[in-house]
């Protein structure tokens, strides 16, 4: 009796070990368009809360009612489309001046506006 019950014990050890042994690990190929991708976005992200960082931009952004640290953290949740297109609009942006395009208060509007809509889209 006493050899039935550790055999079925045994048998329940090394059943419970083999359900509960972790996942093999996988290795796979990583492309540099890959790597290269990830850092673009990386980068792009970096350009948009440098923007953000601005003296005159975050005191817009604080002055239409919205917290720096609310603006990071909105920035956080867009889509990588959604920084992307935020990204080119503030490269575009000339160095010295702005003849022609968008003022700083409209580029702040169209950043803001874009935020809250990926905020919105994500809800």
């Amino acid at each position: 009796m006493f050899a039935k019950s550790s055999r079925a014990l045994g048998t329940a050890l090394v059943a419970a070990a083999l359900c509960l042994q972790a996942p093999l690990a996988q290795a796979g190929i990583v492309t540099t368009d890959q790597i290269t991708a990830q850092h673009d976005r990386d980068a792009e992200r970096a350009r948009i809360h440098a923007f953000l960082d601005r003296a005159s931009v975050r005191d817009k952004i604080q002055a239409m009612g919205l917290d720096g640290i609310d603006a990071d953290a909105r920035v956080a949740a867009m889509n990588d489309q959604e920084v992307h297109t935020i990204a080119q609009q503030i490269d575009a942006l000339p160095a010295g001046g702005n003849p022609g395009g968008f003022t700083n208060d409209q580029l702040i509007i169209v950043l803001l506006v874009a935020i809250l809509v990926a905020i919105l889209v994500s809800l």
